[in-house]
């Protein structure tokens, strides 16, 4: 995990410097300090500003956790475990997850845009600050939490001076050719509050309008607020008087797009406006030109992200966008067509999910996840649209169990599979099947085959009935691999070997089509079919490599290292097991990854460097962690780390061992990587002993239990039969 996930500053910070200092103080007095204030009044920049100065001072970094897009007050938890960077693939919930992780940690956590779920928001916190000593939070909203021990710092705005500078250097940056008379630019600062999000939106018109004009303009729109006195107004009402004078000097069609810009939750990019926002009163060909000009304003932000170039509106002048929305009528209408681009999104990320744009297509669904939960939250609103919100959840399998998004995927599933009307039999049967069968993997992969068992009985009942074909294949298949998981090899052999017969007569090719044949490889591989088990693992090995696929790819090159592995070749095994990590960490798939690991831990082993594999043996063990109990007790799939564990400790001896093993156990999954990737030529032989004398390997690398009678297994170096 990186020390710190806080975004770039896009342009100069100005000022502050007293504010700055009083909050570090703070957090070296509390372990929760809330920066309030009024919106945009910077509470945010200071955060984040405040919290990137002080990363010295946290020994496990500072993460950012942004609350502003979520609206479901059961995903805050969610959200923090993303923030953290944290991949959870068990049944436990978020907030037991987030109390593991942080026990032992010395960290900064910046929360930022929690107002509208305080309190959820605020018992997560106290529970977290009272589980993890070494926990310090940094919150930024217009309230306070009401935590104990909360030290609250109310954040005012700034001073004419910094005022001053903060609007003639945004002016500058715009474009503005003369700052003006600094007397009239005083006097628009002390009109504005010295409120800097009032600043910037006026500094953006001074290309357009002079100093002068500007006053004039803000001067009637207060008298009118305030009745033609000349008394102060609230400052709340000062950036809510900037914000719509802003409104005011835009053109009809910018006016239009802002206020159906107020549907899109975080990151959005210019097809998503296009299609969402358009329509006969801002043609297509338009948007481009008129977002601009939001641009221009500062009404809009772009950033850059993973997937390419996104656009952003600030969270205060969005809710003002939404306002005039719902005066216009629409909101429904917008909301309707921003999901329906989602949904579209989703599908589009499905099909391309099997194909050489796999990564692109998990850094885009990233990205998209605020607007993502946005869609199917809609969805969830009306009975009526529980076909939606199933075929929604349905089709965002890839992310869920192709990117480490387990937890967050079974909530969405079981909500859309719980509304009411849900359950019955419609025309729109097949989105059901799909999240029946999507569910049951997914509990599958977290450990609660109960809950898999139920939806995927249900699944291929409901199939049987309708005759939906493929539907009760991916049924059948999940079936199979529960099995493979439960040691049940000869029936995962028979479940997914006719879910594969099926597919093949149903022209049913994609990333879990193949899954299922490398599946059908490892329960060949575990009964000591090595070479039907290579055999099948080298045809969807090509088949990837033709289609681009790199999932998928990296568990049947799992398999292909495990055949190598025991026939002797530790170099292929090794070339193999070093891209199955690659892959693995790109997509956060912590299964495939710690099973890779493990495996390459024994072939260090019988390459004769046993003190590194004793490290990668620790390494796997946090990660094993966050899969949850090892492959569900599997006797096969845990079979290399067990009988690497009892080689090492022979070798290295018990007290070795265990000084190795804690090396690898303190490093954090970045470094686990980075170590397992690392060219061992580099290392120039450190970390071998003279004990650590290769081992020979002539069988199938499962327990002695397991094996099939007559299969070697490997001790201290010599092969016994």
């Amino acid at each position: 995990m990186r020390r710190s996930n806080l975004p770039a500053e896009l342009n100069r910070f100005v000022g502050r410097a007293a504010e700055q200092d009083e909050v570090a103080r703070l957090l070296g007095e509390f372990r929760l300090v809330t920066v309030v204030g009024v919106g945009g009044v910077g509470k945010t920049r200071l955060a984040l500003r405040a919290a990137g100065a002080l990363q010295k001072r946290y020994a496990d970094g500072v993460r950012l956790a942004e609350l502003a897009s979520l609206r479901d007050p059961e995903l805050v938890a969610h959200a923090l475990v993303e923030a953290l960077g944290l991949t959870d693939h068990t049944v436990r919930g978020p907030r037991e997850v987030l109390l593991e992780h942080l026990a032992e940690l010395r960290l900064l956590l910046v929360v930022d845009g929690f107002e509208h779920l305080v309190e959820e928001c605020a018992g997560l916190l106290r529970e977290l600050l009272r589980g993890c000593p070494g926990l310090t939070v940094l919150a930024a909203g217009r309230r306070p939490l009401r935590v104990d021990g909360e030290a609250v710092f109310g954040l005012a705005p700034m001073g004419e001076a910094d005022a001053l500078a903060l609007l003639t250097g945004r002016a500058a940056e715009a474009g503005a050719a003369a700052p003006g008379d600094p007397e009239t630019l005083r006097e628009l600062v002390r009109r504005l509050d010295g409120i800097p999000l009032a600043l910037e939106l006026a500094a953006a018109r001074l290309p357009l309008l002079t100093p002068e004009q500007m006053l004039r303009r803000l001067d009637d729109r207060f008298r009118l607020l305030d009745g033609g006195r000349r008394g102060a107004l609230p400052r709340h009402r000062t950036l809510r008087t900037a914000i719509g004078w802003s409104h005011e000097l835009c053109t009809p069609e910018e006016r239009l797009l802002w206020a159906r810009l107020s549907v899109f939750a975080g990151p959005f990019d210019l097809e998503a406006v296009e299609y969402v926002c358009g329509g006969p009163e801002l043609p297509a060909d338009r948007v481009l030109d008129v977002l601009g000009e939001l641009l221009a304003q500062s009404l809009v932000a772009r950033e850059e992200t993973a997937a390419g170039t996104r656009y952003r509106m600030l969270d205060t002048v969005s809710a003002y966008g939404a306002e005039w929305l719902a005066a216009l009528g629409d909101t429904g209408r917008m909301r309707r067509r921003h999901r329906d681009w989602y949904m579209g999104l989703a599908t589009w990320c499905e099909l391309e999910w099997f194909s050489p744009r796999q990564a692109e297509v998990a850094a885009c669904t990233d990205v998209a996840l605020p607007n993502l939960r946005a869609a199917l939250e809609l969805c969830l609103e009306s009975p009526e649209e529980a076909a939606l919100a199933q075929h929604l959840a349905g089709t965002l399998w890839f992310y869920w169990a192709g990117c480490g998004r387990l937890s967050e995927g079974r909530h969405w599933l079981d909500r859309s599979l719980a509304m009411p009307g849900a359950g019955e039999v419609t025309l729109q049967e097949d989105a059901r099947l799909k999240a029946l069968w999507v569910l049951g993997y997914v509990a599958i992969l977290q450990g609660d085959p109960t809950a898999a068992v139920a939806a995927l009985h249900e699944c291929a009942e409901r199939a049987r009935i309708t005759g939906n074909e493929v539907a009760r294949a991916y049924a059948t298949h999940r079936m199979g691999c529960l099995a493979l998981l439960s040691d049940d090899m000869p029936r995962a052999e028979e479940l997914i070997g006719g879910a594969l017969a099926t597919y093949r007569e149903l022209g049913e090719l994609n990333s879990n089509v193949l899954m299922g044949q490398v599946e059908l490889a490892m329960a060949r591989a575990f009964q000591g079919d090595l070479e039907g088990a290579a055999a099948l693992s080298a045809e969807v090995r090509e088949v990837c490599e033709e289609r681009g696929e790199r999932w998928t790819r990296a568990y049947a090159l799992y398999v292909l290292a495990y055949a190598a592995l025991t026939g002797g070749d530790h170099g292929t095994a090794r070339e193999l097991l070093v891209e199955c990590v690659s892959i693995n960490h790109t997509f956060h798939d912590l299964v495939g990854l710690v099973l890779a690991l493990e495996l390459l831990a024994l072939v260090t082993a019988a390459e004769g460097d046993a003190a590194e594999a004793a490290v990668l043996q620790g390494a796997a063990r946090p990660v094993w962690d966050s899969v949850g109990v090892p492959l569900f007790g599997s006797s096969y799939f845990n079979g290399p780390r067990e009988l690497c564990g009892r080689q090492l400790g022979e070798v290295l001896g018990a007290d070795g061992y265990e000084v190795r093993y804690r090396e690898g156990l303190a490093l954090s999954l970045d470094e686990a990587v980075e170590r397992a990737l690392a060219d061992r030529g580099d290392r120039g032989g450190e970390g071998r002993t003279e004990a650590a004398r290769p081992f020979r390997t002539g069988g199938s690398p499962v327990p002695d239990a397991r094996k099939p009678a007559g299969s070697p297994t490997v001790r201290g170096g010599e092969a016994a039969g």
